[in-house]
């Protein structure tokens, strides 16, 4: 299956052509599907409704019968060993899960706009992307099949799904290549304005080297840094990212970019966290229906812990504003009556029914685990230090689902086998830490906590530091402060 995309500027669509070749000639209907959702974005986006102007013909232009046979599905029925399809997709969303076109760029999430055929998702796949005439740019973390910078520029990947993981973006943006601790990086940047003028370069380095320093491994080749305009979100790729900005890199405080930057950083460690190590339910993909993990928790929750610590082992916060970071976590979810009503595992269920769900009694009724993820990310750090004095942490796991699930087993682990990787990294198992996961019990913070020499204001709901603290207190202390 080889595609060309081009890019209708005006109408705003992308003009899609697929040539389907096969070794003999068919005789069976070929049944191809369009994904209903983006993975990462737990939202069923129906891609689907994107699509008009469906045509099948063979080689010679000649029609064939095809037929809709789903609400993301098309059976064309072949009379030779290839045909073609072709189609329109509109483009006019502000999402980071869906297709945008206007006269400078064409932002394009792969999964919106190419079909699989049904049971062939494991296939190689070429894309050819055609530019514009007065356009330049293709930035992509797919693998390029040439250097050159061409009107027409081709891609490969060896499957569907990391073609779906990989979106791409065309146009006049800002481009910036460098390499880094042995991998080629893109900066791709539709708003570049203040970047020259800011340490933005300089400070994402620090924080994919202290991700680095951590995982003991770069899983990848190249990666793209997708920015785009003024709008909100992110979502993570293993090879990219792809975020909206305020539209420039001029911050009005230091506290602004350094939220910027948590940012970044919490869409990069997606690359290790979901993208590699991932909840067993997370691929391969079923792109017709909801995808549910009881995981999320440590897939999304653990990310945010993460990002605060990367930042703070880069040198890009202080060890307070660290301390700042989680406190408006807890004080988030203590100060609502949701964390009595769903636990934090359930909330890893019900994501689907309320990722973009703002009803009145949200915040009554449930949680988010961006909230108490990394709550538990702290007090499970905590304990597996406070179980091995200090000689083991929460990074000891990760490493070690890195390593035996994504890098030897390839594949991803499922709850039993998360928890059963905790209790070999810290001895013992780490059964209050799972019983605050599974439960909405009250969180003995003044218990957890102290074993880090902290303690919980409940007046302010600030994290604050213990005095007259004992040597393993104050090791752990420092050891998850970086101080």
């Amino acid at each position: 299956m080889n595609y060309e995309v081009r890019v209708d500027t005006i109408g705003h669509y992308l003009d899609v052509c697929m040539v389907y070749e096969a070794n003999d000639i068919m005789k069976d209907p070929v049944l191809l599907k369009m994904p209903v959702w983006a993975p990462g974005y737990y939202l069923i986006v129906d891609y689907p409704k994107n699509l008009t102007d469906f045509q099948a013909t063979d080689t010679k232009g000649a029609p064939l019968k095809w037929e809709k046979v789903e609400k993301n599905g098309w059976r064309v029925y072949p009379t030779s060993s290839s045909f073609e399809i072709r189609y329109r997709v509109f483009a006019d969303a502000r999402s980071v899960a869906e297709c945008r076109v206007n006269n400078e760029i064409a932002f394009i999430p792969t999964n919106g706009v190419l079909m699989y055929e049904e049971g062939q998702k494991e296939h190689g796949v070429e894309v050819s992307f055609v530019l514009p005439d007065n356009w330049k740019h293709v930035s992509t973390g797919l693998q390029a099949l040439d250097s050159s910078e061409g009107k027409i520029q081709k891609f490969h990947a060896n499957d569907f799904d990391e073609l779906y993981d990989s979106p791409v973006l065309m146009g006049n943006h800002y481009v910036e290549k460098f390499a880094f601790q042995g991998k080629h990086y893109e900066l791709a940047l539709e708003c570049p304005d203040g970047l020259e003028e800011s340490t933005f370069r300089e400070d994402v380095k620090k924080i994919m080297a202290s991700a680095t320093e951590m995982m003991k491994d770069i899983p990848y080749e190249k990666y793209c840094f997708i920015l785009l305009g003024a709008g909100g979100g992110g979502l993570e790729h293993r090879n990219s990212m792809a975020c909206y900005t305020s539209g420039s890199f001029r911050f009005e405080s230091e506290q602004s970019y350094r939220a910027f930057m948590n940012f970044i950083a919490h869409e990069y460690f997606h690359l290790y966290n979901v993208k590699d190590i991932r909840p067993i339910e997370l691929g391969p993909f079923d792109y017709d229906k909801e995808v549910f993990t009881p995981m999320l928790w440590v897939a999304e929750g653990f990310t945010v812990y993460y990002e605060g610590i990367l930042m703070r082992r880069a040198g890009l916060s202080s060890s307070d504003d660290f301390l700042a970071f989680i406190s408006d976590y807890i004080k988030t979810i203590e100060s609502q009556e949701g964390h009595k009503r769903m636990s934090l595992r359930q909330s890893s269920y019900d994501i689907w029914l309320n990722f973009f769900n703002f009803g009145k009694n949200g915040k009554d009724v449930r949680i988010s685990y961006y909230d108490k993820g990394p709550i538990l990310g702290l007090l499970m750090d905590i304990e597996i230090r406070r179980m091995t004095e200090n000689k083991q942490s929460l990074d000891d796991v990760m490493r070690l689902l890195y390593n035996r699930f994504y890098k030897e087993l390839k594949r991803g682990y499922t709850e039993e086998e998360f928890w059963n990787a905790c209790k070999e990294v810290a001895g013992q198992p780490l059964d209050l830490m799972r019983h605050y996961v599974d439960t909405t019990d009250e969180i003995d913070y003044a218990k957890c906590l102290q074993y880090a020499g902290l303690a919980l204001n409940q007046d302010t709901w600030q994290l604050v530091r213990i005095e007259n603290v004992t040597p393993l207190q104050e090791a752990i202390r420092k050891a998850i402060l970086s101080e």
